[in-house]
């Protein structure tokens, strides 16, 4: 009923760029926020960005200075602007979306991820 379909993941050297963005459709009464997380092989799932529905971001610790997420409401798409990849900064990228499908009704729904591959 609800689908967020990740895009932009690829292959890249160190120092490179890429740029993610995230689309939700379906069902939506509203978004309430939005965010990125990340997969290494071995590792357990992390928060990478957030953006809540007033404005306000956080990031991990890792990616400050680096990574910049942005959202278009209209669209409810949310983006996740990657500069200065490192390798430690391969994973599979899941979107995750706080979305209400009827008022008061929340719910949290992920993308089925998007790879980042940053080689040395």
């Amino acid at each position: 009923q609800v689908q967020l379909v990740e895009s932009g993941g690829g292959l890249v050297q160190a120092g490179g760029s890429l740029r993610l963005s995230c689309a939700a459709s379906g069902s939506i009464f509203s978004t309430n926020a939005m965010g990125w997380y990340r997969q290494a092989p071995g590792k357990q799932r992390e928060l990478v960005a957030t953006f809540t529905s007033i404005g306000t971001t956080n990031y991990a610790d890792s990616v400050k200075g680096r990574f910049t997420i942005s959202r278009d409401n209209a669209k409810n798409t949310v983006f996740l602007q990657m500069n200065s990849l490192k390798p430690e900064d391969t994973a599979v990228y899941y979107c995750n979306a706080r979305i209400r499908t009827i008022p008061t009704m929340d719910g949290d729904y992920w993308g089925q991820g998007t790879q980042v591959t940053v080689s040395s």
